[in-house]
């Protein structure tokens, strides 16, 4: 019952975020679980299980509003599988000799601040004219794709916080196609980094379920959202989702685990009021026109 009160909705809340951006939800859920004390090997499996909820749910959201770009999606998943699979032996070596939580919350540090910075700052001029029948840089998408599924795994995220600041700054993707062709990409990272952990590493799968039944409702939501603002808008947004996130992760380097989880929840609520009133100005709109 404790579960149901506490971990659903909370996948409800990650769910709508994951759909929105793109992500799988790991990357907010891991470093909750971190935050309340679960074991970082534990932590990543949970993570990959809640990111497959959160990829099916956000894929069919994308799917039917037409923002995956399909010759891309598919070479960047396939090689992130590869990804996924280098980086098991190496996390369950850093949590057998003592340091995974170290190395896991400063990868974190490192790895969102660089993402916020590029997110945040204005993007290209010429950001969001890609069309669906542009031509794209095979080795370009394969090494997005090793990244994305090595990170994916190495850190129990869907992989998606990665692939889509790669997509908008580096192969000209507008927001929105970023997004969901990123959706694709996660949803084969985090099937294959969770049958690669699940084999080993023993975690609460009832809490588990509640999480993905949360993100299953949240996804759909957070992918209808979408069209309710604009790429630039987007953009920042999530730029300053990871600022927060990796505050909230800095002070728990100092002991500050409450703060820093108060932080985030306190931004995450933020943006899913936000998200509430701009869908009912909308809806609004729509039945006085």
């Amino acid at each position: 019952m404790l579960a149901l009160l506490l971990f659903l909705p909370i996948g409800i809340a990650i769910g709508v975020l994951g759909g929105f951006f793109g992500l799988g939800g790991g990357i907010l859920l891991t470093p909750v679980l971190l935050l309340l004390g679960i074991s970082p090997v534990e932590a990543i499996t949970t993570g990959l299980l809640f990111s497959i909820g959160t990829s099916i749910s956000s894929v069919w959201g994308h799917l039917k509003l037409n923002n995956i770009i399909w010759k891309a999606a598919i070479p960047i998943g396939l090689s992130g599988i590869v990804g996924t699979q280098l980086a098991r032996p190496l996390v369950m070596y850093f949590e057998k000799i003592g340091i995974g939580d170290t190395v896991l919350s400063t990868l974190y540090l490192v790895i969102l601040l660089y993402f916020a910075i590029s997110m945040i700052r204005p993007g290209k001029k010429n950001e969001g004219r890609l069309n669906k029948e542009d031509t794209f840089s095979m080795p370009l998408l394969i090494i997005v794709g090793l990244v994305g599924g090595f990170l994916s795994s190495s850190l129990g995220v869907g992989g998606g916080f990665i692939i889509v600041p790669l997509l908008v700054s580096l192969a000209n993707f507008p927001a929105k196609q970023a997004v969901g062709t990123s959706a694709v990409c996660i949803f084969l990272f985090v099937t294959a980094g969770f049958s690669s952990y699940i084999m080993h590493v023993e975690i609460d799968l009832l809490l588990g379920l509640f999480l993905i039944i949360g993100a299953l409702i949240g996804g759909q939501l957070g992918a209808k959202t979408t069209s309710h603002f604009a790429n630039q808008e987007m953009r920042k947004m999530l730029g300053v989702l990871y600022a927060v996130t990796w505050f909230s992760l800095l002070l728990k380097l100092f002991n500050l685990e409450v703060v820093g989880f108060v932080i985030l929840a306190s931004y995450t609520t933020y943006l899913l009021a936000l998200f509430t009133i701009r869908t009912l100005k909308a809806k609004k709109m729509l039945e006085e026109n």
